[in-house]
């Protein structure tokens, strides 16, 4: 029987009893992997119309529209744009520490339980590093115990240690693999919030300081 035609149940078996922590390590990977991709998708914008509206309605002097629309937002740039609107008339040092203390807590937020999904992409390739030590041990067990009995070791007598080394070895890397994956695509979405994050950082600093200037008799 090849392993497509086994059971779920039938290779978790055969694995041994380090398949079930892999099989955990699985299913909190997904289950993390599936709540920061809801997140990044509840935190998304189209960041160039959101700027525009904010940035116009700064230069039309209406600060508070340009507030109100940053708060109906829930994107970590609107967030950013909030923190230097709320110090608006402030000299360029005062808007910039406002936008930085504000970055402390959204980055975070981003990266939360990132560095999570790469714990348990590692617990799952080592666990199946663990069940081939495991399943090899066996193996040398039962040729010890055939020996001692002056009895040789048959295929028989070898196969169920060796398909418990292959199986976790195999169901480990299949697990690691997609959850290294989704982590570096987490790692990059994050990076390309905070580097939206620092380009509108910028901006609103410089458009808040030259209005200040210009205002300044």
């Amino acid at each position: 029987m090849g392993i497509g035609e086994m059971s779920a149940l039938q290779l978790m078996v055969k694995g041994g009893p380090l398949m079930w922590p892999i099989l955990i390590c699985s299913l909190a990977a997904t289950a993390i992997f599936i709540e920061k991709m809801l997140y990044f998708s509840s935190i998304t914008t189209n960041v160039t119309d959101l700027k525009r509206r904010v940035f116009d309605s700064v230069r039309d002097n209406k600060l508070k529209d340009a507030i109100i629309i940053c708060e109906q937002n829930n994107s970590p740039v609107a967030k950013i744009l909030k923190a230097g609107l709320i110090r608006s008339g402030a000299n360029r040092e005062q808007i910039k520490a406002s936008i930085e203390e504000g970055a402390l807590s959204e980055v975070p937020r981003m990266e939360k339980r990132l560095r999570a999904l790469m714990t348990v992409a590692h617990t799952a390739l080592l666990l199946g590093f663990l069940g081939t030590v495991v399943g090899i041990a066996d193996v040398f067990r039962v040729i010890e115990l055939r020996s001692a009995s002056m009895s040789p070791a048959t295929p028989v007598d070898l196969a169920g240690g060796i398909w418990q080394a292959l199986l976790t070895t195999m169901f480990g890397l299949c697990v690691a693999i997609p959850a290294f994956l989704a982590y570096n695509y987490g790692a990059s979405r994050v990076d390309d919030f905070v580097a939206k994050m620092e380009k509108a950082a910028a901006e609103i600093i410089n458009l808040l300081s030259n209005l200040s200037d210009t205002h300044t008799p």
